[in-house]
């Protein structure tokens, strides 16, 4: 499935024609995580490395390439499941959806997981979902910051898709200059990432769309944007 993930995802990703992506699953499972018939010793050390270095470059491709991912999450993600929600950058989430680290109960310590969770919520609650593998509501999912927005099951694809409409109305070179800069300074001190944000808002001033946008909310109409990386001025 990891294949496959990565695959679809990097099928189009330098097309300009590609705004967002949506990840979601059909039945009452999102992702359960790993095969655990791929995880026993027959299987040997290397190929175990294998696993979880292949899981580890889809979570972070994920947060690296230029357009943003959306989770529609109806049922269950446990363990690289959570992961994966966890590292997409919306989440959006039907009421009867649950989240769950629950390896400690097989003797596995989710912690290729705990990277993303440990990112995306309290230390606390992370620490609190990774000792007990015990689940979360969406609700609770939705307090802690696992996750954007809770819906109706019914509601689920519509809300989705009206987050993915809203975001391919914007630039596409914008969007992805301030997804990168967002993950860069997040990993940053304060004083570093504000040296880093500063220096891309420059940047972004210079791209031809950032000065098309200026340029429409002045003149009060919608901006046309190019969608391409083209400069305005040096």
């Amino acid at each position: 499935m990891l294949d496959s993930l990565k695959e679809n995802i990097l099928s189009d990703v330098d097309s300009d024609d590609l705004r967002v992506i949506v990840i979601s699953a059909k039945g009452p499972v999102f992702s359960s995580g790993h095969d655990l018939k791929e995880l026993t010793s027959a299987q040997g050390r290397e190929y175990h490395t294998q696993v979880f270095q292949a899981c580890s470059e889809v979570m972070t491709l994920i947060q690296d390439i230029p357009v943003p991912v959306i989770a529609m999450v109806n049922g269950v993600a446990t363990a690289a499941g959570c992961q994966l929600v966890a590292s997409c950058d919306i989440a959006v989430v039907s009421e009867k959806s649950t989240f769950a680290t629950p390896g400690v109960n097989i003797g596995l310590f989710c912690s290729t997981p705990a990277v993303a969770l440990g990112r995306a919520v309290p230390r606390k609650v992370a620490m609190e979902m990774l000792f007990t593998g015990a689940p979360i509501s969406a609700h609770d999912a939705l307090l802690h910051g696992l996750v954007s927005k809770v819906v109706p099951e019914e509601r689920l694809e519509e809300e989705t898709m009206a987050i993915a409409r809203r975001v391919c109305e914007a630039s596409r070179p914008v969007v992805a200059l301030g997804k990168a800069t967002f993950q860069r300074q997040m990993a940053q001190g304060r004083d570093a990432a504000y040296a880093t944000a500063s220096r891309v808002m420059v940047e972004n001033l210079a791209l031809r769309d950032g000065q098309e946008g200026i340029r429409a909310f002045i003149e009060k109409r919608k901006p046309v944007w190019s969608n391409k990386a083209d400069k305005a001025h040096d």
